[in-house]
């Protein structure tokens, strides 16, 4: 009988909310990961009532048992890297810090959930603030620009980011505020699908794409950053997950899946259905 060697596979994990129609969060995460060749793990921090029409419904998680989740998978499966979506609380948010620093947390992404598509707030002040606190943890943090407005202390209208050099130059204000790198996200404006990443070192990187013409983008942020931090936990270089990461979305959204009455799902499984 033959018997198969035993293998090894980098481990991701996410901490994020729960979207039970699949679409984004730690459900998108997990396709992601396993798209990507990791293996996906999830600590929840909070269930949502969801479908491609919008949430109707959100329950956050104790900081107890967010905290014993974390626990569990730092003490026996220890991440190569760990993606953080959604967190809405202060409380939530003071578990994770302690954690990442607890565990010595290496290659965070941290995908700064704060401001709506349509521009509303997600987070209160002291959210906000605890979740600007685990910045200085993270190797990179990946904010659209509504987003990147908000850490910058811009709005819309005069000083916002309404150019490809306002794009970069608020990516190199965030890392010297911060000190991990920035990936700031242009699909919401300015630069269609392209995106500017600003390192450490000082160095800015675009990565071009061309917009595509698909309504069906729920879960865009959760897919890209998990992607990079696949990528990440695989041993590629910042830029190299920056770019690997967004042709993985980019093919995701190109499958032009269909499901749902609103802002579908992407193919998350679209590399086989390709081949």
């Amino acid at each position: 009988m033959h018997t198969a060697a035993p293998t090894t596979l980098p481990a991701v994990l996410t901490i994020a909310g729960s979207d039970c129609s699949g679409g984004a969060g730690i459900q998108a995460d997990l396709k992601t990961m396993l798209a990507c060749g990791v293996y996906g793990m999830s600590a929840i921090t909070s269930i949502t009532a969801q479908n491609t029409q919008g949430v109707s419904a959100v329950e956050d998680v104790s900081p107890d048992i967010l905290a014993v989740q974390l626990d569990a998978v730092y003490t026996d499966i220890p991440p190569a890297a760990t993606k953080i979506g959604m967190v809405s609380n202060a409380r939530l948010i003071a578990v994770i810090d302690e954690a990442l620093r607890k565990y010595q947390a290496p290659n965070v992404v941290l995908d700064p959930v704060m401001v709506s598509s349509s521009g509303t707030r997600l987070l209160d002040a002291n959210a906000e603030s605890a979740l600007t606190g685990l910045f200085g943890l993270c190797r990179l943090i990946t904010p659209n620009i509504p987003e990147t407005e908000v850490l910058c202390g811009q709005g819309s209208g005069e000083g916002s980011i309404n150019s490809p050099d306002a794009m970069a130059n608020a990516a190199r204000r965030l890392v010297s505020r911060y000190g991990c790198a920035v990936l700031v996200k242009g699909g919401h404006s300015v630069q269609g699908a392209s995106d500017v990443l600003a390192d450490t070192d000082g160095n800015i990187t675009w990565f071009r794409g061309e917009h595509i013409d698909n309504p069906n983008t729920h879960g865009t942020g959760c897919t890209l950053s998990s992607a990079i931090a696949s990528a990440l936990a695989r041993g590629e270089t910042l830029a190299s997950a920056v770019r690997d990461g967004k042709a993985y979305l980019t093919g995701a959204i190109a499958a032009r899946l269909d499901l749902g009455h609103g802002s579908g799902p992407m193919d998350h499984a679209w590399r086989w259905r390709t081949r």
